[in-house]
């Protein structure tokens, strides 16, 4: 390996027989085949417009950016060689390199950058923040990319790896412990959620209390998001005089309060509440239940006073 070194100077551009090309670290960049295509193409018309990058491992000339390229050279024939470019890196390094050199321009895909990350960390022994200074990133960079796949279940981690799943979707799951991620997973495959969607799901399964609710968010999903957010926010309005600004405001905090109550009583007040609560709370509610009944009352005359010519 020595010889090769001398040989063959650092940053010097060489032609390489595909043949001697290693890809043992294709594993941690994705296949795109229509990106593939589209180099083949390229390569065919106007032929290599950039080397590719190796390094010398185990006496082996293993690939580190160009892996698209090789690919495509693979394809045509007539090809049997790539103008290669040396770098002078270590197994380490060449990993991170596979990250940097792609910073700028069509930079990894994120979950490319979570094997890149997951295998300085995991597989070299790197410390988070070892790996954030050879990547040049932040420890919390570092740290969501190795949570991209180790706080994903199994299912959503495979789906991941096949482009099933967006890295947008991935990020959202692992808000949930890994038990509860693959009901979520199945809920937005089946309601086709969008990540701005599973968001909010998170939300509510994070704070469901009960097994009840946490159903009812599963089984529809965009239901319960219209009933968390069908709350009518009053914000001063100039078309309302000072009195109609005012009922404005008192509807909001009663439609507010309303449906606070109702999610209260529908999912949680029966599994929170004691014995000793029973009595002391059972006028109150049977007053609630009187005063809703007149104020549904009054309200509907209402609105048809309102809706006179």
């Amino acid at each position: 390996m020595t010889d090769r070194v001398i040989t063959w100077p650092q940053d010097e551009v060489r032609p390489l027989s595909l043949e001697r090309i290693d890809e043992r670290l294709h594993r941690y960049r994705l296949a795109q085949p229509k990106v593939e295509k589209s180099m083949a193409q390229s390569l065919e018309r106007y032929g290599q417009v950039s080397p590719v990058v190796i390094c010398l491992q185990e006496e082996e000339y293993v690939l580190i950016d160009g892996f698209k390229r090789l690919t495509a050279a693979r394809r045509l024939k007539g090809m049997t060689s790539l103008q290669a470019r040396r770098m002078d890196v270590d197994e380490q390094g060449a990993k991170a390199a596979i990250y940097n050199l792609n910073r700028i321009g069509q930079r990894p895909l994120e979950l490319e950058e979570s094997w890149i990350v997951h295998a300085l960390v995991r597989e070299d022994g790197l410390s988070q923040v070892e790996a954030a200074q050879l990547l040049g990133r932040h420890k919390s960079w570092v740290n969501r990319r190795l949570a991209m796949l180790e706080r994903l279940c199994d299912a959503a981690r495979e789906e991941l790896r096949l482009g099933l799943l967006t890295p947008a979707v991935a990020r959202q799951l692992t808000r949930l412990p890994r038990g509860n991620q693959s009901g979520a997973l199945q809920a937005a495959r089946e309601a086709s959620l969008t990540s701005r969607e599973l968001s909010g799901v998170v939300d509510l399964l994070l704070a469901s209390s009960t097994q009840e609710q946490t159903a009812f968010v599963l089984s529809d999903p965009r239901q319960a998001l219209r009933q968390a957010e069908d709350r009518f926010v009053h914000h001063w309005d100039p078309r309302l005089s000072v009195a109609g600004n005012r009922a404005a405001k008192r509807l909001a905090l009663l439609l507010d309060c309303l449906a606070k109550m109702q999610s209260w009583l529908r999912y949680q007040g029966r599994g929170e509440l004691q014995a000793c609560d029973r009595k002391p709370l059972e006028s109150g509610f049977e007053r609630l239940v009187t005063e809703a009944r007149l104020t549904a009352e009054a309200g509907e005359d209402f609105v048809k006073e309102l809706r006179l010519p």
